[in-house]
């Protein structure tokens, strides 16, 4: 810049240090076409395949419930029980804050990144984490989100 009259000096009036980082910057600028530069909008393509996708997610959760349906079926008929899956993500809330928090339960809130009060995450379920959570449980509350929780709480966040 120009600071007498505060506009942007011209290419070839340019101070000596500006100029070799000013003509790639320049190149680039010039080579790049205007229409990348703005976001485009959704072909009819797109939607077409996003919509397929989405039947194919839902084809599949129902597809689940009924392969769930007819074990419990199965296991009932033939005398025995059955025992469902085990979830695999687990939503956690810190629910205390950090007076009186021994260090070791600070840096496994750390680790589960819930810093503050009121935050929360999804967690993926393995036996160190649960062995997390069952360290830090006066900490925290934590439970098994539904298909329709975890919906709303991505929306929530995006939202922000």
């Amino acid at each position: 810049r120009n600071s007498r009259d505060n506009q942007l000096w011209p290419l070839s009036q340019s101070p000596r240090s500006f100029s070799s980082s000013a003509v790639p910057l320049s190149a680039f600028a010039l080579s790049v076409p205007p229409a990348l530069s703005r976001p485009r909008p959704l072909t009819k393509a797109s939607r077409q395949v996003a919509l397929r996708r989405a039947e194919a997610y839902v084809a599949e959760y129902r597809r689940q419930e009924r392969m769930e349906v007819a074990l419990r079926r199965e296991a009932k008929a033939t005398g025995n029980f059955y025992v469902p899956a085990e979830a695999k993500v687990a939503f956690v809330i810190r629910i205390r804050g950090i007076n009186g928090v021994p260090p070791q339960t600070k840096k496994i809130l750390q680790l589960l990144r819930l810093r503050q009060i009121h935050n929360g995450v999804f967690v993926r379920l393995n036996k160190a984490t649960i062995e997390m959570l069952r360290l830090v449980t006066p900490y925290i509350a934590w439970g098994y989100p539904s298909l329709k929780t975890v919906r709303e709480a991505r929306l929530q966040a995006r939202s922000r």
